[in-house]
């Protein structure tokens, strides 16, 4: 369970982030005295729990909920305030739960016990990449449709590279190998990288997608993916190389043999 506090007192923020690690001691816990920050690290890392002060400086705690469910629609919210008349904004971002300050243990356990969205019901990503035979992708069980065909091409090669930055030379040279004009594929990659961009923001795939200057590469810690978990559990992973990896790509030949070498060494180990 990965936890945000955020709270622009250094105190409140430092008492409430001591009583969730004496109640949790095994969460991963992030605080932060700016909204901004909190909003960013999100982008990086998928939130399960955020414990929002409702009045912070630089964007309100309202906001700032907002913005975290646009990045994860399961997300936990629950609020502190001072006040009790932001009940009904705060109903209307379907929060978790809602407490006066000061907090106590009890009421911390008390909302973590009766979560909105359980953690234990997201141990499932929402995005499965399956790389064993042909390459697909699924969102919630169902396979993810792109304008483009070159498109779905491009998320197979981010996830082949296991997170690396990918350029986008890189990126030309796979799909297109040397055929045609260099500039008007870079042309055309352009509108693909709109197209990948669009496609999971109407999925509200936030955050799958890290961008550098020229380079794209995948958040491999929000995807399952049948070859992570393989090259992870090895011979507990339930998933299986077979020898079949990404078939309908010439480019992903290359891997055959490293996997070889793997599911090899698995057998002789046995």
């Amino acid at each position: 369970m990965r936890v945000f506090t955020v709270n622009s007192n250094s105190e409140t923020l430092q008492q409430i982030s001591d009583l969730i690690c004496a109640l949790y001691p095994n969460a991963e816990q992030r605080s932060f005295l700016s909204s901004l920050e909190a909003l960013a690290a999100a982008r990086e890392q998928e939130v399960d729990v955020a414990v929002l002060d409702v009045m912070l400086p630089e964007m309100s705690g309202l906001d700032l909920g907002q913005y975290l469910i646009d990045l994860n629609p399961l997300v936990n919210l629950i609020y502190l305030t001072h006040t009790r008349d932001c009940g009904f904004d705060v109903m209307a971002l379907h929060a978790s739960g809602c407490l006066l300050k000061p907090v106590t243990q009890a009421e911390i356990e008390r909302e973590f016990s009766d979560l909105r969205h359980p953690t234990i019901l997201k141990k499932q990503k929402r995005l499965f990449a399956q790389t064993f035979g042909n390459f697909e992708l699924f969102v919630d069980g169902k396979p993810v449709l792109f304008k483009y065909s070159k498109t779905k091409e491009i998320v197979a090669l981010l996830i082949n590279n296991r997170g690396a930055q990918t350029t986008n030379g890189e990126i030309i040279a796979a799909l297109w190998e040397d055929d045609g004009d260099p500039e008007k594929k870079s042309s055309y990659l352009s509108n693909l990288r709109q197209d990948l961009q669009n496609t999971f923001n109407r999925l509200k795939l936030h955050g799958i997608l890290l961008k550098q200057r020229g380079s794209l590469a995948i958040a491999v810690d929000r995807i399952e993916c049948d070859l992570y978990d393989w090259l992870e559990k090895k011979e507990k992973s339930r998933y299986q190389y077979l020898g079949d990896y990404m078939n309908q790509y010439s480019w992903a030949e290359y891997i055959h043999a490293e996997l070889d070498e793997i599911s090899y060494a698995m057998e002789d180990s046995d």
